[in-house]
């Protein structure tokens, strides 16, 4: 099954010298040593650049995220992330638009999300999104 991973995962895993014993960064580090199907987006990469300071930092990021499938969003993503976000806005479930976003890109690429935001533990109950647990 491929996996989506979430900015909470990457932010987790990349900002120790040693990999945390946290559920999702050890199935995020199982992945990479398994070559499990990987992907994320370009939000993630720029939230992940905005986080940490320093040209080493961005060097380092920019290289990890070679070997990470990107997938661009189309304007029908969008379009349906947007549905998506109203939906749970409607249910009493409030999200951000860049979660709903990612949400939706798992959804239609039939992605499962690896994430620590539990807010994507709500869209799941709204939707079909998938969540790792």
């Amino acid at each position: 099954m491929s996996l989506f991973i979430d900015t909470s995962v990457f932010s987790l895993a990349w900002r120790r010298d040693r990999v945390p014993d946290i559920p999702e960064v050890v199935r995020f580090a199982q992945a990479l040593d398994s070559g499990e199907e990987i992907f994320t987006t370009g939000v993630v990469l720029q939230e992940l650049l905005q986080g940490f300071a320093g040209a080493k930092a961005k060097a380092a990021i920019t290289s990890r995220f070679e070997a990470i499938g990107l997938i661009v969003p189309t304007r029908a993503d969008h379009v349906a992330a947007a549905t998506l976000r109203n939906q749970c806005q409607r249910s009493g479930i409030q999200i951000g638009t860049i979660d709903a976003l990612l949400a939706q890109l798992c959804i239609s690429r039939a992605l499962l999300i690896l994430s620590a935001d539990r807010d994507f533990v709500k869209i799941a109950e709204q939707s079909s999104l998938r969540v790792w647990k």
